[in-house]
């Protein structure tokens, strides 16, 4: 059993979403909801990227900055950014401001459609990386996984950039491809009847 701490209302949840402020709502409302939209996902694993080597409260918190200066992560618009729009990133405080990451936004982008080209969908081939039954059955303790360490290297085959394993676990986490809330938290039985619910993405082909 992961840890757990009593919340306002005396629920357990799980213990990181009393670290900040900023947290608890998107623990109870965000975090391992399965998610099907294509700008949802792109945004995520964007944000996953820029986390690397910073604090997920920090990214947190500028999150409606990034979505602002990068047009909502619609990756059509993206695709299209140029050597100005990069300048311009640069000089934006509210986001974080990393040449590298910001260029690989901007790559990914592009490869997201073709991504899309190719499957029909970003989500038809994120989900494909859903854990089996067996391994959804109890929290994860890692920090990456088989299913993550495979879309790791399948997007890097890609040419998508700032796509590590532990990058795409989180991703994997967040957007409810696998139940990460540990099992006494009030939270995990409202996000597997949403896993139940939730229709999973086809692809064209």
């Amino acid at each position: 059993m992961g840890a757990t701490i009593k919340g306002a209302d005396g629920k357990l949840r799980c213990e990181w979403c009393d670290f900040a402020p900023e947290f608890l709502g998107y623990h109870d409302t965000e975090w391992g909801f399965p998610v099907s939209d294509d700008h949802r996902l792109f945004e995520k694993l964007c944000l996953e990227g820029f986390q690397s080597g910073l604090s997920w409260r920090t990214i947190l918190a500028k999150r409606e900055n990034f979505r602002s200066a990068f047009h909502n992560f619609d990756f059509d618009k993206i695709a299209h950014f140029t050597q100005r729009d990069i300048n311009r990133l640069l000089k934006d405080e509210g986001i974080v401001r990393h040449r590298g990451k910001i260029e690989a936004v901007i790559n990914n982008a592009k490869r997201a459609k073709e991504l899309v080209k190719q499957e029909g969908s970003l989500a038809a081939f994120f989900w494909r990386y859903e854990p089996d039954e067996k391994q959804l059955a109890k929290p994860q303790t890692a920090s990456t996984s088989a299913e993550s360490i495979a879309l790791s290297k399948d997007l890097k085959k890609l040419g998508w950039k700032f796509v590590g394993p532990t990058t795409a676990y989180a991703f994997i986490q967040a957007m409810g491809l696998i139940n990460d809330h540990v099992e006494d938290c009030v939270i995990r039985s409202k996000v597997e009847r949403a896993r139940k619910r939730f229709k999973r993405p086809c692809g064209d082909k």
